[in-house]
């Protein structure tokens, strides 16, 4: 019978509302206002005894009674202080108010099992000792391993279990003791087992098995706490099996347990790889709400998801969370940061906080530098790049081989010979991170975009004394920087020794060859230079014999085109095409590297060579090589020659582009082009405004067409 009490208090519970400097991201508020609810409070009594509240002392204000006031003729009344009665009561009764004096528990926190005291316990070493025999033992043998469990020092109760199955390493020999432990009936299989032998499992990543254990658990009615749902839903996470980590999670809120943080940072991250952002956020929201503090690891989890989103309004949020919950950035949140911001387009930014942390006291690892030096080296900042350089060495900040690395291919990309050297130098004198063979690859980059041969050389010479292997990257780019130099000899050394080293060649490696042809004078250079090609690429040797006999025709020349530019990979199509092109056009076979032109016009080599609008008709070559160029520069004139002649309708401005950029080795394309510009007398001029770029107007083309021959440009 329920025993009702004289005036029930007013309990309110009041959830405060989001705070407003968080932006709004979300499509349903999350956040509950301030909730005022009166809940009366009863109790199961087994006797009733109305007599006992008359003998009770009266309170002292009978119209405002204090809270305790009011629950002692409740005690009085429902707790027995005989044996007998105490008997009857719950194990673990639930509560049923809070003392509002003690600060609330939070819903976060772990309801851990209660361990022994193993320190207290004098047969800690010899069964520690005992599960070290167990942990050396025939991992092969299951029998070997149940024999030598019959030797157990001690009577195995669930305290020295458990000190056992804590001890095994091994997640096969931690398995087969737990489902030993079941078949011995000594004690109730409590969820402490489980967990223990689920963390084990999931160090071996064996999903499969944990899944079945908590399906056990189920069907036993154990209880699944915080720990085994989070043990279950991280080990699902490693294993990739993101699907499974979600059904878990609805699983452990359906049943009203709430999350612990690693769990909440396990959903979030999984949320994250597979591209939620909306359940992230929501998630996010709905953990913080509960009483969630997000701790570093899942502000690095949402900067990640946003970073590879290049999303920098989402980076924003990140940091703008991180200073709403007061909680301080470690070294793998700004790393993380670091990265997406470099993701993101955002030096600057990058810049700042990478100094903000410096500010902050922590030091700077290999990480941090390194993603820092690719944002630099991505926006060409190559200031800012040596600056930070600089201060590696003056603050004696880590450095590694991926850092070196780095900053030695930033140098390349931009033409920084000098500042390269000085970083090479510095390498081979440090003791741990000396020059390897991507070191040596971005070297001999640099040399070869310079044409420097003879440092190229000297450098293949020094990879060959102390036994750094050439990949075929090295071989590459050292092959191009020959080609232009001319020195065959040497490039078909260098070939060679990379062939018998082991690397293999891949299309780029062809590409380069067959640029090498394209630039040789004399015969008998090109047909050594093609010998070491048809090692690596047959039918494309077969291909240039076609182009250089005029007797094979445009039907034969097109299949074998297409045939071979089906079988190459994408990103070389393009310059297998030029390539072909610069040899017609070096064996003039003007006509034949017209057709080229179109073949790759017509397999979506050059999608984007013309552009029309209504005031302007443009020519894009930043993709062709000279040869190439030239081509698609005489056909385009020979177009709009006809459209002049024919009257069709033109617009006012005509340009032609070649790009120009800040390497200081990328512009020979617009020297080359302005040459044939002015051999063809065309009327271009280069362009003020746009480095790169040359205009015509409407009335100079046309007053050029009128004083040429009808056919000037392909003859």
């Amino acid at each position: 019978m329920a025993s009702n009490l004289s005036a029930a208090p007013d309990f309110r519970l009041t959830i405060p509302q989001s705070d407003k400097r968080r932006p709004i991201f979300f499509t349903a508020t999350i956040r509950k206002s301030s909730i005022k609810k009166r809940l009366p409070i009863s109790c199961n009594s087994s006797q009733s005894s109305p007599k006992t509240s008359q003998n009770l002392k009266e309170s002292p204000n009978p119209k405002n009674p204090s809270l305790s006031d009011q629950l002692k003729p409740l005690s009085a009344t429902t707790l027995s202080t005989t044996k007998d009665q105490r008997t009857h009561l719950l194990s673990k009764p639930k509560s049923t108010w809070v003392n509002p004096t003690k600060p609330r528990r939070s819903v976060l926190s772990l309801q851990r099992q209660k361990r022994s005291p193993y320190s207290l316990n004098p047969k800690v070493k010899e069964l520690r000792l005992f599960a070290q025999k167990l942990n050396d033992c025939d991992s092969s043998s299951e029998s070997a391993f149940i024999s030598l469990l019959e030797q157990i020092p001690y009577p195995l109760t669930r305290e020295n279990a458990l000190l056992i199955l804590n001890s095994l390493k091994p997640w096969q020999k931690a398995h087969l003791f737990f489902n030993w432990l079941k078949t011995q009936n000594l004690f109730p299989m409590e969820t402490i087992f489980y967990n223990v032998t689920m963390k084990s499992l999931r160090f071996g990543r064996q999903f499969e098995l944990i899944d079945n254990l908590a399906n056990e658990m189920v069907s036993n009615e154990i209880e699944l706490d915080n720990i085994t749902y989070s043990t279950i839903i991280t080990c699902a996470k490693r294993c990739k099996m993101f699907d499974k980590a979600l059904e878990w999670f609805e699983r452990m809120y359906k049943t009203g347990l709430m999350p612990d943080e690693v769990t909440y940072s396990a959903v979030l991250d999984v949320y994250a790889k597979l591209g939620k952002v909306e359940e992230v956020l929501s998630l996010y929201e709905r953990g913080v709400a509960s009483g969630w503090k997000p701790d570093p690891i899942t502000f690095s989890v949402l900067a990640k998801m946003f970073g590879e989103a290049g999303d920098y309004d989402g980076i924003r949020f990140v940091l703008q969370e991180m200073k709403s919950v007061g909680v301080q950035p470690n070294l793998v949140v700004y790393n993380t940061l670091l990265e997406a911001m470099g993701r993101a387009g955002k030096p600057g930014l990058a810049r700042s906080l990478f100094e903000e942390m410096v500010e902050s006291g922590l030091t700077p690892n290999e990480k941090s530098l390194t993603a820092l030096a690719k944002i630099y080296g991505k926006a060409r900042w190559a200031k800012d790049a040596m600056e930070l350089w600089e201060r590696m060495r003056s603050n004696d900040w880590p450095m590694d081989f991926i850092l070196y690395n780095t900053l030695l291919s930033m140098c390349a990309d931009l033409g920084m010979e000098e500042e390269a050297e000085r970083l090479f130098e510095d390498m081979k004198r440090s003791e741990h991170c000396r020059p390897d063979s991507w070191s040596f690859t971005a070297m001999l980059n640099i040399y070869g975009s310079g044409g420097n041969a003879s440092k190229a050389m000297e450098l293949f010479e020094e990879m060959s004394e102390l036994g750094v292997d050439i990949n075929v990257m090295g071989c590459t780019c050292l092959i191009q920087c020959l080609g232009k130099a001319r020195r065959i000899d040497d490039l078909v050394r260098v070939f060679n020794v990379s062939i018998e080293g082991g690397v293999k060649p891949d299309d780029r490696l062809c590409g380069c060859l067959l640029s090498v042809v394209s630039l040789c004078e004399e015969s008998e250079d090109a047909n050594r230079v093609l010998t070491c090609l048809q090692q690596a690429n047959p039918r494309l040797v077969a291909l240039v014999r076609l182009i250089e006999d005029e007797k094979t025709s445009y039907e034969t020349v097109k299949e074998e085109f297409r045939a071979i530019v089906s079988d190459t990979a994408v990103e070389a199509r393009r310059p297998f095409c030029n390539c072909l092109i610069d040899v017609c056009r070096n064996r003039n076979l003007h006509g034949r590297a017209h057709e080229l032109l179109y073949l790759g016009t017509l397999y979506g080599l050059y999608p984007d060579l013309h552009n029309k609008t209504v005031d302007e008709w443009s020519l894009d070559v930043r993709s062709l090589s000279v040869g190439a160029a030239h081509t698609a520069l005489e056909e385009w004139m020979g177009t709009l020659s006809k459209f002049v002649h024919r009257k069709k309708e033109l617009p006012e401005i005509f340009s032609a582009h070649t790009g120009t950029g800040t390497h200081k080795f990328s512009r020979g394309l617009a020297n080359a082009f302005a040459s044939h510009v002015e051999k063809l007398s065309a009327p271009f001029r280069q362009s003020e405004e746009r480095a790169g770029c040359f205009v015509a107007t409407r009335e100079d083309l046309v007053t050029w067409v009128q004083s040429r021959s009808p056919s000037p440009i392909t003859s």
